[in-house]
């Protein structure tokens, strides 16, 4: 073994490409449908694409840093990361390549999709790209040509260009020059005509190429490329680092102009004059150059339609209805009632809708709190609570305004509320809110108040609840509730809260709490009793935690794990990690729910909430974990786990030197978690 496998922990960057590799694997997975695949290949590129604008960033401000001021406590190898990193990317590249030039593309032709990909056009279509180009594309080029242009040269962040090597048709010289792909107007990909049965669909990128003549009529065409740079004007460096290297890498960044490259990405072919035109004129660095194909930015993939038939997606599934709730009139009057578990996509969000809307209108409902952390931009929640608003009640929003990404649209809609009168509290100073909770109080007998709580995976968010997998709980357990409004009080008026005691709430009780329940299982271990957890996260990074769990291991105590992206824990090494098992499943959803469940002497304590084991979950933000009593919310929550744990058709194991190693299906049903678990909850009564 070598001594990357012998490490304690493996790379949180390294294994953050495993991951992401297993994402390319289903579109390489033939039992995939086939657009099916190519939108994998999409989330594939996308999800690369932040991974540099944010991760690679961050290390190369790291290299740019005099070793001797970095923190002795951060442990990172910049450079010797980022050459991982270069080497893993290239890798996966390489393969991407293959399994849309030698399977998807040829794949979708038979099937009658034709994707063009830096082939000709047949006459038709080639005056159909030529009238687009004319009518559409040309309105949005702004080609440039180096000492002929007026302007100065600028690429805009993450934007698509060719760039041009020209020759003057009067003079002979020879001149560079770039043209933008205007992808963030039109659609990249323009549907030509049906033709010989088969749909077509072209790149704009290669309509431009076609018409390159029109667009540069004094000049010869020598060479053409596709080009792409991925600047990084805000490192979103709270999150991961601390202390003093903040306030260095921030320092670092000032000395340079806004905007710092984290890659550059180029087709391979281009020619070393071109490629060095191009180094010196954006003062690139050797290290910001990744090679690729000749078309970026394929997650683009996602705008092919599907004009041949069903069977090129997955099945549809039907949103399910609550066996219970569907049969109630007031969803606040069920709630009195029982606690009520929802599993998202598989049962319907509107229930969700129906809470902030049936509180709204409630005249006895007198106020309503709720945290956001990404909210959609067309939300039906965020009407509820204008609408809620105008009818008189307290409306309290936290609004967290550094969610990566979204950002502005939560700023929107902080402004759309404070218009109405709700108040709006927005980030805290070195802390995130990244918990999914909202708390309806309403009139009650007596004039006591009546709480309603809920509790989620996922974000208040109609969107992504439409492809991400997570539980709710709508409960007015009065504990949970009292305590939930004390979390509110935090984030409102920075009041301290009472102890909790039936919360997780990181900044407070949190870690500590799950350190508890794991010695516990450790004492039962030691005295050779039945100890064992299952633990279900996005992400694994926390050292303690990690720490904890090997000593876990090493008293006996059985492990199973299934983490759906990071995870810097190395299971199976003897003598630290026999007893833990980690695995990842990748399906046609995306598996978002955390979810803890200690043996503890049989009683089976089951948490659920918002937070992973990352230094940025325990220590800078505020997270909740909520336990789930309900006997049948509780049955639910298992019986889905149970599904995931013993998958063999989309679960992988990672095993000690984070590769994804496919399960091996032994005799008997093929177990799909996702799709098991949309038939469980269909029979549910």
């Amino acid at each position: 073994m070598d001594k990357v496998e012998t490490d304690r922990y493996i790379a949180r960057d390294i294994s953050w490409l495993s991951f992401n590799y297993r994402v390319l694997l289903e579109a390489k997975d033939a039992r995939v449908p086939l657009l099916e695949r190519l939108r994998f290949l999409a989330i594939y590129s996308s999800n690369l694409d932040e991974f540099f604008r944010v991760r690679v960033a961050d290390i190369r401000s790291l290299i740019r840093i005099d070793k001797k001021k970095i923190n002795k406590s951060i442990d990172i190898k910049p450079k010797k990361i980022l050459k991982l990193i270069n080497k893993e990317v290239n890798r996966q590249l390489d393969i991407y390549g293959q399994i849309l030039r030698t399977e998807l593309l040829p794949a979708l032709e038979k099937e009658g999709i034709v994707i063009y990909s830096d082939q000709q056009l047949c006459k038709e279509h080639t005056e159909e790209a030529d009238y687009y180009f004319r009518t559409n594309v040309m309105a949005y080029l702004q080609p440039y040509v180096e000492g002929v242009s007026k302007r100065e040269a600028f690429l805009m962040n993450q934007a698509l260009y060719l760039s041009v090597k020209l020759k003057d048709r009067r003079t002979d010289k020879a001149h560079f020059g770039y043209v933008n792909i205007p992808s963030q107007h039109l659609s990249r990909f323009y549907a030509l005509s049906r033709l010989n049965d088969h749909h077509a669909f072209v790149m704009i990128d290669d309509i431009i190429k076609l018409q390159l003549g029109k667009i540069y009529p004094e000049y010869k065409i020598e060479e053409c490329r596709a080009i792409k740079l991925n600047k990084d004007a805000d490192l979103h460096i709270e999150d991961e680092y601390s202390g003093d290297l903040v306030d260095k890498i921030r320092n670092q960044i000032e000395k340079r102009d806004l905007g710092i490259p984290s890659r550059f990405l180029y087709d391979k072919a281009m020619s070393t004059d071109m490629l060095k035109w191009l180094i010196t004129k954006f003062n690139l660095h050797e290290d910001d150059l990744i090679p690729g194909g000749s078309a970026h930015n394929l997650n683009d993939y996602f705008q092919i339609s599907n004009p041949i038939g069903a069977h090129l997606e997955y099945p549809f599934f039907k949103s399910l209805p609550h066996p219970v709730l569907k049969h109630k009139k007031s969803l606040l009057g069920a709630i009195d009632e029982s606690d009520h578990m929802l599993h998202f996509p598989y049962q319907s969000y509107d229930y969700i809708l129906q809470f902030f809307n049936e509180a709204a209108i409630d005249p006895k409902v007198i106020e309503i709190n709720v945290a956001f952390y990404r909210m959609a931009a067309n939300s039906l929640i965020g009407e509820s609570l204008v609408s809620a608003a105008l009818n008189g009640k307290q409306v309290m929003v936290f609004m967290e305004v550094k969610a990566r990404f979204d950002e502005e649209n939560n700023l929107r809609w902080a402004k759309r509320f404070q218009d109405v009168g709700v108040k709006v509290i927005y980030s805290m100073p070195g802390l995130k809110v990244h918990a999914k909770i909202a708390l309806v109080i309403k009139r009650g007998k007596a004039d006591k108040k009546q709480r309603y709580a809920f509790f989620g995976t996922g974000n208040l968010n109609e969107k992504t609840a439409k492809i991400y997998s997570d539980h709710g709980l709508l409960t007015s357990n009065a504990a949970l509730a009292a305590e939930l409004e004390g979390v509110f009080k935090f984030l409102y008026k920075r009041v301290q809260p009472k102890p909790f005691k039936e919360l997780l709430v990181s900044q407070f009780n949190m870690m500590e709490r799950f350190i508890e329940l794991i010695d516990f299982e450790i004492a039962e271990a030691t005295q050779g009793r039945a100890a064992a957890m299952t633990i279900k996260l996005n992400n694994l990074e926390e050292k303690t935690m990690i720490d904890k769990l090997y000593e876990a291991s090493q008293a006996g105590v059985k492990i199973e794990m299934i983490i759906r992206g990071i995870c810097c824990l190395r299971p199976g090494v003897k003598g630290m990690s026999d007893n833990i098992s980690i695995r990842r499943i990748v399906d046609r959803y995306l598996e978002h729910a955390r979810a803890f469940i200690f043996h503890h002497a049989g009683e089976d304590l089951l948490f659920l909430g918002s937070a992973d084991w990352m230094n940025r979950n325990l220590h800078s933000r505020v997270e909740v974990s909520f336990p789930v009593r309900d006997k049948r919310a509780k049955e639910e929550i298992q019986k889905i786990i149970q599904f995931q744990l013993t998958d063999n058709c989309k679960a992988s194991q990672i095993n000690r030197r984070s590769e994804n190693i496919r399960i091996n299906k032994e005799s008997g049903d093929d177990i799909r978690a996702q799709f098991d678990t949309y038939e469980y909850i269909s029979e549910l009564e």
